[in-house]
């Protein structure tokens, strides 16, 4: 049956393989095509009557009518779908809202519709898929697969559901996986993360799992728990466990940590998903970078960060992009999203096919003296340092010190270290040097005398999970920040000191 399977899944994976080679050889039809596809399926909605959709010949006349918008600028016509009206965003009623966590707008209701709710299966499905085709490794589709989730109990409303996005697709795994997944429906359903973890182990710890799916710092929770209750590493209680994929955030941090848990190395797939729509997954195991979705019912647009707020940024069509440019993602949807700031940056590694980075956030970022950092530089010049010495980080995060009680501002890195390095001195200089190859405004600061070097501060062990218990988001997709212009975390690390 393992065998059978296996062969059944390597002919599966060369169809998709060559399916996605067709559109990703022609990115500027296929854009055009599902531009022209968006604007002609929602002329009658609300929303396309508002924006004289039946005028748009053109992707200039789309931006002349539409203006770029985030949550709080769509939320009017959103709550209106909300209460049960149909043909508002995109025609009849989404299928499902999936209720994600702001910052500054609370709760947001992300909608869900027949059209788009397929694109974020596939997706997944196709990752996994190209992965097989490249490597031929097809053998664990026969073995158990985990993935840590949110709760998939729904509530409907105006008969719409709503639910978490990990929790709405848990509905949409298909048949021939059901045995083969875990944990339980009843596991799933705990809302207490760290109740479900330990029924997750208790479940699981016997099994032979094959593929393992998550946020890395959740999944790190799983595992140190299964390490602690049998006492053996990771890869010797699943000798099976070859694979893990992963999306939220960067895994580079995490890896080194992961083998130690482990005890060896496994192959990894980056996955790009989100409420709003599944953009890219990574399409090979040599290639940096995840091939960005061009024919999932997504249009894209790029601002690049340094010009986003300005009074008129400039919009970049796929055919218009660079290598190595920030670029904020802006997207045009089949679940009715227009024009939307999603609030993630990204860059290109590659135009043949287009394949991207996510690079950060667009309001995650330090910028208090006009240094701009992101994320993607906190997290290499970490990687660079990491690998230089024996040092494993399990979390951090970054954050500004304007008013230091003595001496020049500077950059606090708030770091939980594994195991941590035996000259802290000479492990923050590896840093700063790391982050004044790649940054020169920040170099600039350092060398004028603005800026000091950066100070680590040490978080105790769990401090993190304490801090996201303490605002109620332990688990499930949400994430620690990677930096932040102001010091609203680093408080909650510092506040015995004040």
């Amino acid at each position: 049956m393992v065998k059978i399977k296996a062969f059944a899944a390597k002919i599966f994976a060369s169809i998709i393989y060559n399916k996605t080679q067709n559109w990703a050889k022609q990115p500027v039809k296929t854009q055009h095509e599902v531009f022209n596809n968006l604007i002609a399926s929602a002329k009658n909605t609300q929303f396309g009557k508002d924006h004289h959709f039946t005028e748009i010949q053109s992707y200039r006349d789309f931006i002349k009518n539409v203006p770029v918008r985030d949550y709080e600028d769509l939320k009017p016509y959103v709550e209106r779908v909300v209460n049960g009206e149909s043909d508002i965003l995109w025609p009849g009623k989404p299928l499902y809202f999936a209720k994600t966590s702001g910052t500054t707008s609370g709760a947001k209701y992300i909608p869900l519709t027949k059209e788009s709710m397929p694109f974020h299966i596939e997706a997944a499905r196709n990752a996994i898929l190209l992965y097989i085709h490249e490597t031929g490794n097809a053998d664990f589709v026969a073995g158990k697969m985990i993935f840590l989730q949110g709760s998939p109990l729904l509530e409907v409303k105006h008969g719409i559901n709503f639910g978490r996005l990990s929790g709405i697709v848990a509905h949409f795994v298909p048949n021939y996986l059901q045995k083969n997944r875990m944990p339980s429906w009843e596991t799933n359903c705990i809302e207490d993360w760290e109740t479900k973890v330990n029924a997750v182990v208790d479940e699981t710890i016997n099994e032979d799992m094959s593929v393992i799916s998550g946020i890395p710092s959740w999944v790190q929770m799983y595992f140190e728990k299964l390490k602690e209750k049998s006492n053996k590493p990771v890869g010797e209680l699943f000798k099976n466990f070859n694979l893990f994929i992963y999306g939220g955030v960067n895994y580079e941090p995490y890896r080194a940590k992961f083998e130690n848990l482990i005890g060896r190395k496994v192959d990894s797939i980056e996955l790009f998903p989100a409420s709003e729509g599944f953009f890219a997954y990574q399409d090979s195991q040599t290639e940096k970078g995840m091939l960005l979705l061009l024919k999932a019912g997504i249009f894209y647009e790029f601002i690049k960060s340094e010009e986003f707020f300005n009074e008129n940024p400039k919009s970049y069509t796929i055919g218009e992009v660079e290598l190595n440019v920030n670029y904020v993602l802006i997207i045009s949807t089949n679940a009715g999203l227009w024009r939307y700031n999603i609030g993630d940056t990204v860059q290109f590694t590659s135009l043949k096919p287009y394949r991207v980075i996510v690079s950060g956030r667009i309001k995650h970022y330090i910028s208090a003296f006009g240094e701009h950092v992101i994320a993607k530089e906190v997290e290499e010049a970490l990687q660079e340092a990491m690998q230089a010495t024996s040092v494993r980080v399990n979390e951090f995060t970054v954050a500004p010190q304007i008013t230091p009680e003595t001496g020049l501002p500077y950059h606090e890195w708030l770091i939980e270290f594994e195991n941590a390095p035996d000259n802290l001195a000479d492990f923050t200089l590896k840093i700063d040097d790391a982050m004044r190859k790649q940054n020169s405004y920040y170099d600039d600061l350092i060398v004028g005398k603005v800026l000091r070097k950066l100070v680590i501060t040490s978080v105790e062990p769990n401090g993190f999970n304490a801090y996201m218990k303490s605002i109620g988001k332990l688990g499930g997709q949400n994430k620690i920040p990677r930096l932040s212009n102001d010091r609203k975390i680093a408080d909650f690390f510092n506040k015995d000191k004040i």
